[in-house]
This record gives C-alpha cells, sequence and structure tokens, in this order.
C-alpha cells in the first residue's frame, strides 16, 4: 500500500504541475531520431513570364535587393513528414508516418557570405488571402538588410498553395501537402455537428516541413539555399496560431543530429490560441493549460501590440530568465495590431488578379470598407523599432547569454474582466509597457483600435497635436528635439532601440524641429 500511494501521489503532482504551469516538461517529448534533412530543388529559373509570387520585384511597393547587396531565389523542398496527435497531457505521437510533400520557400540574403550575420529568419506566411503574406519582413526588412541576415518564408497553407498554382499553373505544380488518408472524414473547421467532410489536403504536414526546412538550411548542402554560408543561428517568427502551436507541441522533439534544438529562439507577435495538430483533430480548448507556454528551452520574446492587450489579457505570464522558460512579454505601448508597415508589400494588383482575390487590394488601403472616422493607416514606426530591438536582443541572448531588459506591462484596470480598460495619460497614450519616444515625447495621440466592420478594430491611427499643445507640451520645436534625442539615448543604453533607429528618430525629430521653426 505505501508504494500505491506513493505512485498516487507522485502522478497527482505531475498532473497538478501541467495544470498549474502549462505545457508537459520537454522530457517527455524527447525526439526518437534526428530531423530528416529534406532534398531541395532550385533556385527555381525566373524569366519575364515566370517568377516567384511574392518576389520582391513585384511587390506594389518595391526593395531594391541587388543595390542592397542582397539576392532573392526560390526554392522547392521535398521530403516526407509525420501527422501527429497531441494528448491533452502534452505528449506527441505518430498518427500517419512519412507523408510525402513538396512546399517552396522564397529567400532573401546577403549576396556576399561575408556579410552574412549567421541569422535566419523563418517566417510562417499569413494565410488570409491566398498569397505568403510576411509581415516581418514588411515592418522590419531595413534592419535585416543592415544586419546582414537571411529571411525564409515558408508557403505551408492550403490557401496559399492553391494560390500560388492560379498564379502559374506550371511553375507550381510540384507543390503538394496531400492528405496521406484522404478518405478519412472529419468535421469542417468552423462547422460543428455539420457533415463529416474529406480533404485531399493535410495540413498537419506542416510541423516537420517547419523543422525539415530549417534544418536544411543549416545544414547548408551543395546546391542549397544557404550553400556556401555557416548558419548559426534559425529563429521562427509569426503572428498567427500555428507558430504557438509548434512551440508547444513540435519544439520539444524538433532536434538536430547534434542533439541540439531546431530553432534557437523564437519571437512570436501577439498570443495566438493553439490551433488543431492535424485536420480531424481539435484545437485546445482556451482554457487548456498548454494555451499558456512555459519550459521551453530557448528563449522567446513574445511581441504583444497595445490593440490585443485586453483581449489576450488571460494569456499574461511572468518574465524568466530560467535555462528552460527563458521568456519576454513585451506589451507595446501605442503599437497597433497592424499598421502602415504590414501591407505595401503585397502583390501586385494583375498578381492579385492572377490568384483570384476578390478585390484588387492597394497597399495604401488594402481592405474594402473604410473605417470611423475615415483614415490612413498609421505610419509611426513603433512594431518596427520594437522589432528590430528584439531581433538584436534575441541573438544577444542566444549567443551570447545576455539576457534582454524586461518591460513593464501596459497599465490596465479591471483586466480581464468585459469592463477591462487600457489606463492613460493626458495626452490619450498608454501607461507602461515598452515605450518608444513617440510615447515618451508625443506630438499625438495613438489609437491601437478603431470603429468600423471587418479590420477597422485592429488599425491603428495618429491623431496629431494641434500647433498650440505643441507650444504648451514642448514649448520651442528645439526643445522637442532635445527632448526626443535624451530619449533616444536612454532607450538605446537600455536596449530598447537599436543604435541605428535611434538615429533615425533623432533625424526625424530634427526634421520636423527645422519645419516647425521655418
Amino acid at each position: 500500500m505505501p508504494c500505491l500511494e506513493r505512485s498516487l501521489r507522485t502522478a497527482s503532482l505531475a498532473l497538478l504541475l501541467v495544470y498549474t504551469f502549462g505545457t508537459w516538461p520537454a522530457a517527455a517529448q524527447a525526439p526518437s531520431t534526428a530531423t530528416p534533412i529534406p532534398s531541395v530543388t532550385g533556385p527555381v529559373p525566373v524569366t519575364a513570364e515566370s517568377y516567384p509570387l511574392m518576389a520582391s520585384a513585384h511587390l506594389q511597393t518595391l526593395v531594391d535587393l541587388p543595390k542592397a547587396g542582397y539576392v532573392e531565389e526560390e526554392f522547392f523542398v521535398s521530403g516526407r513528414a509525420n501527422v501527429y496527435d497531441w494528448a491533452a497531457d502534452g505528449r506527441l505521437s505518430v498518427k500517419t508516418p512519412a507523408a510525402p510533400y513538396t512546399t517552396r520557400i522564397l529567400l532573401r540574403r546577403p549576396t556576399d557570405a561575408r556579410r552574412f550575420s549567421g541569422n535566419v529568419i523563418v517566417e510562417i506566411a499569413n494565410a488570409a488571402r491566398r498569397f505568403d503574406f510576411n509581415f516581418t519582413w514588411g515592418v522590419s526588412h531595413d534592419h535585416l538588410i543592415e544586419n546582414g541576415d537571411a529571411f525564409v518564408v515558408v508557403t505551408i497553407a492550403q490557401g496559399n498553395i492553391d494560390g500560388l498554382k492560379a498564379f502559374n499553373a506550371t511553375r507550381y505544380a510540384p507543390l503538394s501537402m496531400a492528405n496521406p488518408t484522404p478518405d478519412e472524414a472529419c468535421a469542417a473547421p468552423g462547422r460543428a455537428g455539420g457533415a463529416p467532410q474529406t480533404s485531399p489536403f493535410e495540413e498537419g504536414l506542416q510541423w516537420d516541413i517547419l523543422s525539415q526546412v530549417a534544418a536544411m538550411l543549416k545544414a547548408a548542402p551543395a546546391g542549397g539555399p544557404m550553400a556556401g554560408f555557416t548558419v548559426q543561428r534559425a529563429y521562427m517568427t509569426a503572428y498567427d496560431a500555428v507558430m504557438a502551436t509548434y512551440m508547444a507541441a513540435i519544439h520539444p522533439s524538433a532536434r538536430l543530429a547534434s542533439g541540439r534544438p531546431v530553432y534557437d529562439g523564437y519571437i512570436q507577435h501577439r498570443h495566438p490560441g493553439l490551433a488543431r495538430i492535424r485536420r480531424c483533430a481539435s484545437a485546445p480548448a482556451a482554457e487548456d493549460p498548454r494555451q499558456v507556454l512555459r519550459g521551453l528551452d530557448v528563449p522567446l520574446i513574445r511581441i504583444m501590440p497595445e490593440t490585443d492587450v485586453l483581449t489576450l489579457y488571460r494569456f499574461r505570464r511572468e518574465d524568466s530568465d530560467a535555462p528552460n522558460d527563458r521568456y519576454r512579454l513585451y506589451e507595446v505601448a501605442g503599437g497597433a495590431h497592424a499598421d502602415g508597415a504590414f501591407y505595401p508589400y503585397q502583390p501586385s494588383v494583375a498578381d492579385l488578379k492572377k490568384i483570384g482575390s476578390p478585390y484588387p487590394y492597394l497597399a495604401a488601403w488594402p481592405f474594402h470598407n473604410q473605417c470611423e472616422p475615415e483614415m490612413l493607416l498609421m505610419k509611426t514606426p513603433i512594431n518596427t523599432y520594437v522589432l528590430d530591438a528584439a531581433l538584436t536582443n534575441l541573438t544577444r541572448w542566444v549567443r551570447d547569454g545576455v539576457a534582454p531588459p524586461k518591460a513593464t506591462r501596459i497599465s490596465v484596470e479591471n483586466g480581464g474582466t468585459p469592463q477591462a480598460r487600457v489606463v492613460r495619460d493626458q495626452f490619450g497614450n498608454a501607461i507602461g509597457g515598452v515605450r518608444t519616444p513617440y510615447l515618451d515625447v508625443p506630438i499625438a495621440t495613438y489609437h491601437t483600435t478603431t470603429r468600423g466592420e471587418t479590420f477597422c478594430p485592429e488599425l491603428g491611427r495618429t491623431d496629431p497635436f494641434s500647433w498650440g499643445r505643441l507650444a504648451t507640451v514642448h514649448g520651442t520645436p528645439q526643445n522637442y528635439a532635445t527632448k526626443v534625442s535624451q530619449s533616444v539615448d536612454r532607450l538605446v543604453k537600455d536596449r530598447w532601440l537599436t543604435e541605428s533607429d535611434g538615429k533615425k528618430i533623432k533625424a526625424e525629430a530634427n526634421a520636423v524641429a527645422t519645419a516647425a521653426g521655418n
């Protein structure tokens, strides 16, 4: 009986730990084999008639990569991926092994290996519009290029594969994430109680694809995307639930032959709920303890724009420097869920029509309705500068063991209730959170949500101060520029801004002061 009692106490304690601290310890999902290296073909030839969808030269806002010393290439990646089940206790098991796939990656890297930072940033593309919308590139491409990072976007969504095939059926004919069990019927997403459906596509292949792509990039095989380059670190970034689920379910068993993790760190935008592990599985419930990630053995920086602080308040957790739980939550004061940096780098209108987009979205306003009041997207680069600093700090954390700074949370009253609200200063801007000179030396109120339909609640806009208020708050234009310079120096010293971005903000403030003084 004593042995039985001890066993029951041990089992109860283990269950309590899971439900108190989140995911099951990583050791419960120890890898049995190293992540396979998939085969890769390319770069896929480019002609006037056949070029990659999302190629930089064919976006609505052009980036001259050759001038920046960068090359852009498209490759097809082929391998075999497992389809998994994911138990409530965090344990991963293989449901269907070794299903074949072929997908594509779009690579942007320095032409000269001597300029390469050693970092590869892998972004899970947004799948809302049938093309690989890579927000991180839009927000921080200047920083990535300046730093010499390589950037890779991976196609893993069926809608985006369909968009590629509609765009150029011949070029993208090899792409496939075919369902290895196409006769398996299950409820369609969002249609509980509906008739079970089959599907030729299996989203559950995406997990091994993400692991194998990173393993291939690090291995840098001859003829591959990073041949001749020494890849020291691979980071994943995304704005969606796929990355959140990958970290919680897949990362513990995604290992290289050396035993090291496939991904060395993560930057997650927002805190999306977990996705289902395969098409016939259910997504974890909102109250599932796995929703709040703990116990990751590589650093995670989570960037939460002010827009999402109230709706995702339940996911707040403390920062940590523990070796197996390195975590930072950055709630960004004045940061919008989406701003003017997200949308310029989308396909041309002609390319949008080819993929069957229902609207010829324009980069200046890529929506089919206006908001209240009528507005333009926020152009203040709050999100950009916070992400640039986070990328820099992540590398120092991974490479040098230097932990990033910790930020206070945005001040919230009645958090987690229907009466929750962000506490604001006399200028209408949020108190607390990650700060930038735009909030600490304000010349505007930064609204991070807007009235209206569809995307409006997620969009930010800027309400500039009147000249009278500017004079009251800052005195002379030169006094404003001086205060900005002091704010920048402090934030650069504390690693909330990169030196390069600090110089940009100072130059901008001096230009404003000069224009106002004339």
